[in-house]
């Protein structure tokens, strides 16, 4: 299959406007007609079924929560970027879309991260038009701050809880139609199957999470938006029940899975403290703006902080990238941070730390300054740690947080399967291989805001869809396989637990396919998850019954994905002979330690096709063509 992207000819500033009126229209009275399935109600899937149900669609959503208000975008802290230029500091459209393409180091579409940028300044209108609380400055104007990876203040923001106040924008649009019963919302439910029928997506099987009951839904179309997969390494930053589930059962059905190994590791989190932990935090990026990271110049150094004098202190960002400093990309960062650590200069009691300090911060602005911009942030940090950061340097150390890849979609975010759609960070299509802080509400909100409303709907303005309902062969069929597969993990009544397993899992992961890799370590993990895959079958114990609440169900499910979907994470990361943004492969690097692509043959987009029950997978590409930018090493120097 020739993967088609379908990007519009002419210049790129004009690509967006031209598509859309060469999208065919629906007529608004023919919009009552369709239902449409959106699965996930963070920034993107709220946004998308509120747009989509004020057009005129019946919308169905489903989330995993009880309430949409608890998708993981809450947790967002930093904030969001947009091309603004408000600070006058020499920002564009066109350097939001350069910064964006250099700092997912040329491995994303031109066409797609152009219109980002483009569609960026109307996310900002719209999120001021819900009442969103944007930081705003003495002269009441709305104020920026920096992010990695930029040389300009882009980024709005709402003290550290910039996500939660999008969402609580979202929701309350999404809740206008709740009200109005243009959408129908469905709480606690998993979705377990995608119907195809005549090679388009007509429909999902459901387990109702209270009940157990499984349900089928049908519809004209279904747009995914269940985020990323971070949680394939046990321990991230992502919300415990974030999960690769539905766009992975899509993968099986036809979809294909696009970049699989490009996970984001992010510098600022808190560091593991135990073997017991379950869940990791995030100390928000916003915090590299005013926070300096350090260690001691000398390995072994165990003295605290204030005893080590100015000059034993070694700023390696701010020394080895004098532009950027402490704000470069979040990769370099990390990389840099575990450099310093394998050699021997971490802190705190494991050695897997650095500080990131805000003294001079406090000498400089004073300390009320520093609150107004990060209080509820150094709260927490207490809170979890017992230390004040006001008078102690934070402890920091990367943690899994994103993930690039995502389910191949084309410009109109559309996958392999007609009729299915992904948006938000389901799909791959704007970060390339690493993103820039800030970016994620951004591509979130713009995918559900402005681009698929339009593109579902040119869709399905020329798709002449006959009208299917649950009775369909299709739908039975779906169901029964959840049921059976549901059965058989019941029935495995083994001694260890799903967790124990995700566990180790999650560490053949970190170790082998985390923040650097190698070609011999890659190959060693496939058979390290291949014989845990096989013992998890034989000796997984998964107690109680399908009819009732059963989290360790709902978690074994899950797991079992993660087992295949390591596998393609495996395949994809070896089979990508190169280093570039977060997947740096220790065998491809620069003299100077940095990754070291292979633009002559290895600058497209990896797309995975299912190859069936323990097959591998089928690899196919779409070549990345940069007409408007020059592919460079990329320079944070």
């Amino acid at each position: 299959m020739k993967l088609d992207a379908k990007i519009p000819a002419g210049p790129l500033e004009k690509k967006w406007d031209k598509h859309r009126f060469e999208l065919k229209l629906e007529n608004p009275s023919n919009r009552r007609k369709f239902n449409i399935i959106v699965v996930g109600t963070g920034l993107a899937g709220s946004s998308a079924s509120a747009t989509l149900a004020e057009l005129g669609y019946n919308v169905k959503t489903f989330c995993l929560q009880d309430s949409p208000r608890r998708a993981h975008s809450i947790a967002a802290q930093g904030g969001i970027n947009a091309a603004k230029n408000y600070q006058n500091d020499g920002d564009s459209i066109w350097r939001l879309f350069y910064d964006t393409i250099k700092g997912g180091d040329f491995r994303s579409r031109e066409a797609n991260v152009y219109r980002l940028a483009q569609v960026s300044n109307h996310i900002i209108d719209q999120c001021v038009a819900q009442g969103v609380p944007f930081a705003r400055d003495y002269g009441g104007l709305l104020t920026n701050r920096s992010f990695g990876g930029a040389q300009v203040s882009r980024t709005f923001y709402s003290r550290g809880q910039t996500g939660q106040q999008l969402l609580l924008g979202a929701y309350r649009a999404l809740s206008r139609q709740v009200a109005s019963e243009q959408v129908t919302l469905y709480p606690r439910r998993d979705i377990l199957e995608l119907v195809v029928i005549d090679g388009r997506a007509r429909g999902v099987v459901a387990r109702n999470l209270i009940t157990g009951e499984i349900e089928s839904h049908s519809a004209h179309a279904v747009v995914l938006a269940t985020g990323g997969y971070g949680n394939v390494y046990f321990l991230s930053t992502n919300a415990m029940a974030s999960n690769v589930s539905t766009i992975f059962r899509a993968f099986r059905k036809g979809a294909y899975f696009a970049n699989p190994c490009f996970t984001q590791i992010h510098p600022t989190c808190i560091p593991v403290h135990g073997k017991y932990q379950s869940k990791l935090t995030l100390m928000s990026e916003s915090l590299r703006n005013d926070g300096r990271v350090w260690v001691p110049k000398h390995p072994g150094d165990k003295r605290a902080p204030h005893q080590i004098p100015e000059s034993e202190r070694d700023y390696f960002l701010e020394r080895k990238y004098p532009s950027f400093g402490n704000l470069v990309p979040r990769d370099v960062a990390s990389r840099n941070v575990k450099e310093q650590c394998d050699q021997g200069k971490g802190v705190g009691e494991t050695g897997l730390a650095v500080y990131l300090d805000f003294a001079d911060s406090i000498k400089r602005e004073g300390k009320d300054s520093i609150a107004q911009k990060y209080d509820n942030l150094f709260q927490m940090y207490e809170k979890i740690t017992a230390q004040n950061p006001y008078e102690t340097p934070m402890m920091i150390y990367p943690a899994v947080h994103y993930t690039m890849g995502g389910l191949w979609v084309d410009y109109n975010l559309m996958t392999t399967v007609p009729g299915l759609f992904a948006i938000g960070e389901a799909n791959f299509s704007d970060h390339g291989a690493n993103r820039l802080g800030a970016s994620a509400l951004m591509q979130g909100l713009a995918d559900g805001y402005f681009i698929i409303p339009n593109t579902l709907g040119g869709y399905l303005a020329g798709a002449h869809l006959n009208d299917v309902t649950v009775d369909h062969p299709a739908f039975r069929s779906a169901a029964q396989a959840s049921l059976d597969r549901i059965q058989r993990l019941l029935s495995i009544k083994g001694k260890r637990t799903v967790d124990d397993f995700h566990k180790e899992l999650g560490l053949i992961m970190w170790e082998y396919c985390g923040m650097s890799r190698n070609n011999a370590g890659l190959a060693e993990a496939k058979q390290l998850v291949h014989s845990l895959k096989k013992e998890f079958w034989d000796n997984a114990i998964v107690p109680g019954i399908n009819e009732e609440f059963n989290q360790s169900l709902e978690k074994a499910g899950r797991v079992a994905d993660f087992f295949e979907f390591s596998e393609l994470m495996l395949s994809d990361a070896l089979a990508r002979k190169e280093s570039c943004g977060c997947h740096f492969n220790e065998n491809y690097q620069t003299e100077d330690n940095e990754a070291l692509r292979d633009d002559e043959n290895l600058c497209h987009v990896a797309a995975w096709e299912f190859g069936g029950e323990d097959k591998e997978p089928i690899f196919h590409k779409e070549p990345l063509s940069f007409e408007n930018v020059e592919l460079t090493q990329r320079s944070y120097k």
